[in-house]
């Protein structure tokens, strides 16, 4: 998921856009905006967010690579997510042109994480390395599983590592000091045949 994605030292979140001077993204993306339905310009939104409680009529949202704002007007559910509709838009022929759009929020009013969870764009990028200081690589994303999120870790020579988001194998995440630590087990860095 976005806005995004979470993960706990068993699971991470999602998607974000655009950025501020502090490395944060400015946007996170909560969803997306599929086809329309009935006569009374409702759209389908694919639900992106572990927090969809933060969508309520009246908020203000961003869409598509311009974060152009838009006021929710309403929302309820359906099977394939939820069905929104906007301000303005009153008819399928005026929200049609909102079709595989991605709607996001200010990453700003992102909702507080518990200890030990965190959004994905907060450790892509980081710097990956064991108990004794040796480097394994980057984060280059987290993969969203049934059990827990995965980290794809970018190896300077060699394959990605895939590194569960368990106890077990992630041991410290530093998010000021960019860094990760993780305890391996033989065969994961796809050196042993």
């Amino acid at each position: 998921m976005s806005a995004g994605g979470v993960a706990r030292a068993g699971r991470a979140k999602g998607q974000a856009a655009g950025s501020q001077s502090s490395g944060e993204p400015a946007f996170l993306a909560v969803g997306k905006l599929r086809r329309t339905h009935g006569v009374r310009g409702e759209i389908i939104m694919e639900i992106y967010t572990d927090f969809p409680e933060r969508l309520v009529p009246g908020v203000v949202l961003y869409l598509g690579e311009q974060q152009e704002p838009i006021r929710l007007e309403k929302l309820r559910q359906h099977r394939e997510g939820l069905l929104v509709t906007f301000e303005g838009y009153t008819n399928p022929e005026t929200v049609a042109q909102l079709r595989n759009q991605v709607v996001f929020v200010r990453s700003e009013d992102s909702p507080p994480l518990a200890q030990g969870e965190y959004y994905h764009h907060q450790l892509v990028g980081l710097r990956v390395v064991t108990p004794e200081g040796e480097a394994v690589g980057t984060v280059l994303e987290i993969l969203e599983t049934g059990a827990s999120d995965v980290l794809v870790v970018r190896q300077v020579k060699g394959p990605d590592v895939l590194i569960p988001m368990a106890d077990a194998f992630v041991r410290q995440v530093d998010l000021a000091g960019g860094e990760i630590m993780v305890q391996l087990i033989p065969g994961m860095r796809g050196e042993e045949g």
